[in-house]
């Protein structure tokens, strides 16, 4: 089966349960609202449903709170996933192509993510002080492990026979890693992509607790101090939602990026590339 197929099979499927799924939802809501109002569960540590509503639209659409922390907290995740991917995906590709440093660099990798990112918070405080550094720096720590371990996997994970045809014809290491192992990787690498950008937010939600003037964590924290619960989760479901929305921007990039995988798209390049070079001069 395909990738366009098995794409159109997860669609399909999504199509027919999305509608159980917000009635689940809904309601699971209507519950949770009920056992408030009917006074079994404590508002200050479960607030209702309609109360998280009302201070969303509150710090998104009156007193407009949240936007500058949004915008602050995406800053330093964005950057330190960006900076964290190219760390990564530079050192496994140097590792896959030097065996001598693949042999040395890994034992080091996997001891870096066997530490607590939250233990290691307060020490980049410590050395890069208070501010967006230290949050960027927390955030790339993160987000690194991810598209190094999947850009090395891919990398690695190539058809012998495929490779010694290569070999066979005569091209290069650098060719037969461009030609044959990068886009055969592409899948697993854009994955670390997604890893990278999602762990990014958490490591940068790290470091706002910790330390910060501005961000989504100081905002929730600030909300947690003065026990109004219902805008501490306001703030916390926004993170989520903007988290998601992120992430399937990310989806629809993959899908332009690795457009050999999708038979329509990538006739469809085909197809203009053909007219370009039909085209007169």
């Amino acid at each position: 089966m395909s990738y366009a197929t098995t794409e159109q099979t997860k669609k399909l499927n999504l199509t027919k349960t999305l509608p159980f799924h917000l009635l689940i939802f809904a309601l699971l809501m209507l519950l949770w609202e009920m056992i408030n109002r009917l006074g079994i569960a404590d508002d200050l540590v479960a607030p209702r449903p309609t109360d998280i509503v009302m201070a969303m639209a509150d710090i998104f659409f009156i007193d407009q709170t949240v936007w500058h922390h949004l915008a602050s907290t995406f800053a330093k995740a964005l950057l330190g996933a960006f900076i964290g991917t190219l760390i990564g995906m530079g050192l496994a590709i140097t590792a896959v192509l030097n065996e001598t440093f693949r042999k040395y660099i890994k034992p080091w990798i996997i001891l870096m993510e066997a530490t607590p990112r939250i233990a290691v918070g307060p020490i980049f405080v410590a050395l890069l002080g208070f501010g967006m550094s230290s949050a960027v720096a927390l955030a790339a720590l993160v987000a690194f492990f991810g598209p190094f371990v999947n850009t090395y996997q891919g990398l690695m994970d190539v058809d012998h026979e495929e490779e010694e045809l290569f070999r066979s014809l005569g091209a290069s290491k650098f060719q037969t890693f461009r030609k044959l192992r990068l886009p055969t990787a592409m899948p697993l690498i854009s994955a670390g992509w997604k890893l990278a950008a999602a762990s990014a937010f958490s490591g940068a939600l790290v470091a706002e607790f910790i330390q910060a003037s501005e961000g989504m964590g100081v905002l929730i924290s600030q909300y947690v101090t003065m026990l109004t619960m219902h805008y501490a989760f306001a703030a916390l479901l926004s993170v989520t939602l903007f988290g998601y929305i992120l992430f399937k921007i990310m989806e629809y990039v993959d899908y332009r990026i690795i457009f050999w995988r999708d038979d329509q798209l990538m006739y469809s390049i085909s197809e203009k590339k053909r007219n370009k070079m039909r085209a007169p001069a």
